[in-house]
Parts: C-alpha cells; structure tokens; sequence
C-alpha cells in the first residue's frame, strides 16, 4: 500500500514497503492540467527525472522490539558496537516515522480526530521512550550514540505534540488533553536538560537547535539507509547511433557531390554553391536522422540503473531500473484508463509516466530484517513556474450589495500508482493533488473500485 503526505512547498512524499518480496514494479502516472502547456520542449523527460524526483531506500521491520533486545544484548556486552548502532538507529529511525505519520493524520483529520486518539498517542510516546531508557550502554562509545538519538528523539516528541498542541480546538473539551501533551513535552524538555545533552547557547537559540537536530537525524538514517549509484544506459548505444547516421548521410553527400560533378563538370561557382547546399543539408539531416534512430532504438527501454549498497558491509543487495516519458492517454494501459475516468475536459492532459523495476536481495540484508521502505520525493516545482501569477476577482449579492473577493487560481493534478508483485498482485491508488503557484494546497486520495 502507497501513502503519500504533502510536504514543504510542492513536494509529495510517496512511501511505501516492500514485504518479503524480491521483484517488484512501481508505475507513477502524473496528468498535467493541459492549460499549463506542459511539454517535452518545455521540460525534458531527462530534467524531469534530475529535478524533480528523488528516491531513498532504508531497511524496514515490524518487529519493533528487535532493536531493544539488541540493546539489552549490548549492555550485557553480547553484541558488537556496529550491530547495536545498527539496531538503535533502526529502532529511531521507525519511531520517528510512525510519530510524523500518526501526528500528521490528527492534523490533516481535525473534524473527525478524536480526543482517545489524541491521548492515546501521547500515552504511546511515553511508553515507547521508556522502554528505550531502560538499558543504556555503558561503554563509552555506545552511550555517546545512544544519547545522540535519545536528545533527538526527544526533541522531535515534544515537537510534534506542541504542533498537535497549537492546533487542537480551543473550547473546553479539549483543556485536559492539552493539559497531558503540555505535560509530556515539559518532562522531556526536563530530560533534556538534566542529562545535559544540549548547550545553552543552543537552546536559546532556535536556529542552531534545528540545525543541530537536523544532523543528528542524519546520523539516525545514515546505518539504516542503502547507498546508491546511478548508471545512465545507453551511452553505447548513442555512440553507435551517432556513428551510423553520419555514415549514412556520407554516403548520402558522396553521391550528391558525384552527380553534381557529373553535371557541372570542373570546379565553377556553380559547383561550389551547389556543394555548399549539400553540406548544409547534411548537418540538418544529420542530426534529425541520429534523433529519429535514437528515440527508435530506446522506445520503451529503461534509461537509468540503479545499484543499491548495504552501507555498513558494501555488498551490493539489490538492482533497479528506472523509465521516464510523456505519453498520451489512449496509449495507458486500461486499468489506468479505468481508474483515470476520462472526459471532455481532460483530453488536454499532459501525462508524465515515471515506472521503475526494483530486484533486492533478501538474503543479504541486515540480519533480522526482510523487508524494505522506498521513499519517492516527487518535487513539483519546475511545472508551477508555467502557472500565472496574480488572482482572480468573483463577485457575489451579500445583504442587497455586490461585493468583490479575491481568490487565488488553483489547479488540479491527478496522481496514480500502481504497484506489481512478482505474484502479479496488483494495487492501483488515486489521489487528487490541488496546488497553487505557491505550494500543495490539498491532497485527496480517491477511492477506486478497479484497483486490483
């Protein structure tokens, strides 16, 4: 299953996890208002894919006491330094996303949230950071990394419930819920301080406390997170290419240049102007020939490879392929058609396909863990600059008089995913993305009864 969360500015954030499974294909379609002017010319397949997609990889488990009994093992001096960095890094890095997930449904779902939901996710983050607590290392190396992520995860607590804090209603209801927050914030605040795991300089300054928390999350992903390496394909084959069209147009010219000398006899200004035509014409062609084959020989092939690397051993674990192109409606495939209801006003549409084959390895994952998260940073910036600026005037009868508003132009994306298993299970997903020149105003996801 696919999630997908608006961040900053025009970014969606598209997640999901790869269960015990080695193969597996993601296809993301994206329709382009056709009022925009969204084309090749304007931003290319290739600037597309670099600017504005960006993907990270990071082990995955459910087992969400696996980390803490590697702890206990490594304060019994049981397990090696990388394996408990490695399991605590593990261990923070999916509490982290559980709490941003869980905090950011609250706020995004404030009419249907309610305040059991709300306690229950301050009672968890409690618990949970006890059971963190309980076995700190003693060597002095071990207990440097563990107060690193303590002091970020306890930083990042109090941060997400202030957030729920400063959004919750303001009626009465709602005053001993507050009141709970407030009060798990202030005892990790005091935990904080006690264990002197932050300046003062540092926490009187706002700034060089989120600069300081950003880098510790860092070393929180950094264990947990594949490396990878970007191959681009074809660098072979477009040699060959531009081999065979300039021969081709050469032989081309040569017979030219031998009727023309046949014609015009010895060398004249008649027969420089006219070798002059030819090899004008060949630079033209020339380039329109290698174009035409180019695109000929990779239709439908991938354009980048990807390798992904355990960062702790090294070993390659897993490979993927990667596509990105403009395609027109009629040539989806018809579930996608199914799903993507067609009509009069979305014939216009621009749609960029983005699919990408994914191989892992399972066997040489960390020990204990099957499983995978891909995170797809989708970046919707480049096309926003074809939006205009300004707003638009509505008028409306209030009380007998005309009054004039102002409302920002907005513009409605469609969004569509389909994942593939090596089983051939299928899961299609559809959300509709509203956004303006500034940023992503609203995501909906749709319900489909053709998904798969």
């Amino acid at each position: 299953m696919i999630t997908v969360e608006k961040k900053d500015g025009h970014k969606l954030k598209i997640s999901h996890v790869i269960q015990e499974t080695t193969n597996r294909q993601l296809d993301l379609y994206i329709f382009v208002p056709g009022e925009l002017g969204l084309n090749s010319h304007i931003i290319t397949e290739d600037e597309f894919f670099h600017n504005a997609i960006q993907g990270k990889r990071t082990y995955y488990s459910d087992i969400n006491h696996l980390p803490l009994v590697h702890s206990r093992l490594a304060s019994r001096g049981k397990l090696s330094t990388e394996q408990y960095r490695l399991s605590l890094s593990l261990y923070a890095y999916q509490y982290a996303l559980a709490l941003e997930k869980t905090t950011q449904l609250l706020l995004d779902d404030r009419e249907e949230r309610t305040l059991e939901e709300v306690e229950d996710v301050a009672k968890l983050t409690r618990r949970i950071l006890k059971r963190l607590r309980r076995s700190v290392p003693t060597d002095d190396k071990l207990q440097k990394y563990y107060e690193n992520i303590d002091n970020y995860l306890s930083w990042y607590t109090e941060q997400r419930l202030l957030e729920l804090v400063a959004h919750l209603p303001r009626s009465s209801d709602y005053s001993e819920i507050k009141k709970l927050l407030l009060e798990v914030c202030e005892k990790e605040s005091t935990h904080r301080i006690e264990n002197n795991y932050n300046s003062s300089r540092a926490m009187a300054d706002p700034t060089r406390m989120s600069n300081k928390m950003r880098l510790l999350r860092r070393l929180i992903e950094y264990p947990v997170t594949m490396k990878e390496k970007t191959i681009e394909l074809g660098s072979t084959t477009r040699k060959v290419v531009t081999g065979f069209a300039a021969g081709f147009v050469m032989i081309f010219v040569t017979l030219m240049l031998i009727q023309a000398r046949g014609v015009l006899g010895d060398i004249t200004a008649s027969f420089i102007l006219v070798l002059s035509f030819i090899y004008a014409a060949r630079e033209v062609f020339k380039d329109d020939l290698k174009s035409m084959l180019w695109r000929w020989v990779r239709k439908g092939k991938p354009k980048w490879r990807k390798q992904f690397f355990d960062v702790n051993s090294n070993q390659l674990i897993g490979r993927q392929l990667e596509w990105m192109e403009y395609c027109s409606y009629k040539s989806l495939d018809e579930e996608i058609r199914k799903v993507r209801r067609h009509t009069v006003s979305q014939r216009e549409e621009t749609i960029l396909h983005y699919k990408s084959t994914t191989r892992m390895s399972p066997t040489k994952f960390l020990t204990g863990y099957e499983e995978t998260r891909e995170s797809i940073m989708l970046n919707l910036r480049d096309i926003t600059r074809l939006m205009e600026k300004g707003s638009q005037k509505i008028y409306q009868v209030k009380d007998g008089q005309v009054t004039r508003e102002s409302v920002e132009k907005r513009h409605l994306f469609n969004l569509i995913t389909r994942e593939r298993d090596e089983d051939q299970t299928v899961r299609i997903q559809r959300w509709k993305v509203i956004m303006n020149r500034s940023k992503i105003v609203d995501i909906e996801a749709i319900e489909s009864k053709e998904s798969a």
